[in-house]
């Protein structure tokens, strides 16, 4: 009889069992939290942490006081936010219930107090917070959980982050608070941060709009930058040139005024505001399916026809349209991308140029003045990419925000003449290009390069790009996050918090336990460290190590 060790068949089964005890060892053991590290994201700006754990009651009620306290937003938001807590949780065990038994938890109520019963949505609204959780000893004058903030749209933001302190405890079915107590005293670091949404390149249904906009709001971003209309197609209805979303696709692929109203009004309830964005002259050959008299010719489609006065009347009728729906006091008027060539080879607009004694760059300015000019008459304060201040910015509005696109080190030159500016650096926040890696995103510093004190302070923000070429329905939600939430941490957290020392060691796994938090939610977050963004899983595994 052969010994055990000389039993191959016997020998490689053992070690095959081994493995497997092993992997099944493995998987027991289950992903472990780095509890030295604070997982809200973004991080906030002041806080102090316990090591108790709290438990919340699932009937969890609500003690709204200030002027705001009655405010149908703060109402609302706190419903949306005990859905998303209690998701597991459905009020008391019907076991419970028919054994006569009464569960005592620590927290059984959220006190809110809004000091203001304004609800005007600005650029530069009081979004601060700040939030208490503890255990009610009986003692405290405080009360368990108090959020209190000026303004509802910093109730809101308060909402949110206590939302992401209460984890449901699978083996107890509970909701439970760990670390308290908590103290949070929150603020955001910029006043505008942004997402834009492209739905000419393909279009979006409203419902796929609403859940990008409910997901901006976990990840406390607050502009949502609607890049309606472009070249491919105009989705928008225009009651006083009901011929312009001719340019659109198909019938079916449209919004009409009460669908972009909705947009608003929903943003609105989530503190976010909606920028819509028109691009003029170029990036404009869609509205001519409509109107063809805006092309210069038929053969030459953009830039818009600068000879015409019927094209800026058009322009300040669509203005005036929409300024109904946007009541948000930015409004981008594009002027990127502009390839004058069509001006110069059809007679006419030759012609015109040429009796104005105007080059085609002239022209440039012309147009992009005249619809600044037509845009400010609306109330609106212009917007437009940075093109238009590195050709002609002495002759540019002085109210004009410049907005970054093309690379570094516009801002800086933007603030020193006194512009203000939005940074949108393609490099590292343009959403489309999928070989950007998190860390670039999450490092990207809009203050780079601009020490003087006053300067910083012409910066709004920043906003992350989704251009939809190669984004529709089935993708865009993976494309935008989570590399989104790294700039939205980046221009809500302070600036030193989240550029010290290693990010791989104190960012990195607050960003996989965000990215896992957007699933739970239903957000299609893809996996962080995939070298393309966007793509599957390579292989099995946990959500908070892919």
């Amino acid at each position: 009889m052969l010994p055990f060790s000389q039993k191959p068949h016997v020998k490689f089964s053992f070690f095959i069992l081994l493995f497997w005890v092993s992997q099944l060892l493995v998987l027991n053991a289950g992903f472990e939290l780095d509890e030295s590290l604070t997982y809200i994201w973004p991080l906030p700006s002041e806080f102090t942490s316990g090591n108790e754990t709290l438990t919340v009651d699932p009937t969890l009620s609500l003690s709204a006081l200030g002027k705001g306290g009655d405010l149908k937003i703060l109402r609302e938001g706190f419903e949306r936010y005990k859905n998303i807590i209690f998701k597991h949780v459905s009020g008391v065990s019907i076991f419970d219930k028919l054994r006569g038994i009464r569960s005592v938890y620590d927290i059984s109520k959220l006190r809110i107090i809004v000091n203001s019963d304004i609800e005007e949505l600005k650029l530069g609204v009081d979004e601060s917070y700040t939030l208490f959780v503890a255990k009610n000893d009986g003692k405290s004058i405080v009360e368990e959980a108090t959020i209190e903030a000026n303004t509802v749209y910093g109730a809101l933001r308060g909402l949110e982050t206590f939302s992401q302190l209460c984890a449901f405890n699978y083996g107890t079915k509970s909701v439970q608070v760990y670390k308290a107590p908590w103290y949070i005293k929150d603020k955001p670091r910029f006043a505008y941060r942004g997402l834009l949404l492209d739905t000419s390149r393909h279009y979006l249904p409203i419902d796929v709009i609403k859940q990008i906009i409910e997901s901006m709001s976990y990840a406390k971003l607050n502009v949502l930058h609607w890049h309606i209309i472009d070249e491919q197609s105009f989705p928008l209805e225009v009651p006083t040139y009901p011929n312009l979303w001719n340019g659109a696709y198909t019938k079916w692929e449209r919004y009409t005024v009460e669908d972009a109203s909705e947009i608003v009004s929903f943003a609105k309830m989530r503190g976010i505001h909606v920028m819509a964005e028109v691009d003029v002259p170029g990036h404009a050959e869609s509205w001519g399916a409509g109107y063809p008299d805006l092309w210069p010719s038929s053969s030459c489609r953009e830039p818009l026809d600068v000879s015409k006065n019927s094209t800026f009347d058009l322009i300040s009728g669509i203005l005036s349209d929409i300024r109904k729906i946007f009541p948000f006091e930015l409004f981008h008027l594009g002027g990127d991308e502009v390839n004058t060539d069509c001006w110069t080879s059809t007679p006419h607009v030759k012609q015109w140029l040429n009796d104005r004694n105007m080059t085609a760059k002239d022209a440039y300015q012309y147009f992009v003045i005249k619809a600044q000019e037509i845009a400010i008459s609306k109330g609106w304060t212009p917007a437009n990419w940075e093109e238009t201040f590195n050709t002609f910015a002495a002759n540019l509005n002085p109210r004009t925000v410049v907005h970054n696109w093309l690379g570094p080190g516009v801002c800086p030159k933007a603030v020193a003449k006194g512009f203000r500016c939005i940074f949108s650096n393609q490099g590292v926040w343009y959403l489309d290009h999928l070989d950007v890696p998190w860390d670039k995103v999450y490092n990207a510093e809009p203050l780079e390069g601009i020490n003087n004190v006053s300067e910083q302070n012409l910066v709004l923000g920043g906003e992350v790009c989704m251009w939809g070429e190669t984004a529709d329905t089935s993708n865009v939600q993976q494309t935008i996050w989570p590399r989104a939430a790294a700039a939205a941490e980046r221009l809500w957290s302070k600036r030193e918090a989240v550029s010290a020392r290693n990010i791989t060691l104190t960012a990195l796994p607050r960003f996989h336990y965000f990215r896992c938090l957007l699933n739970r939610r239903g957000v299609q977050a893809a996996p962080v460290t995939n070298k393309y963004a966007r793509r599957p899983p390579t292989g099995p595994g946990s959500c908070y190590e892919q």
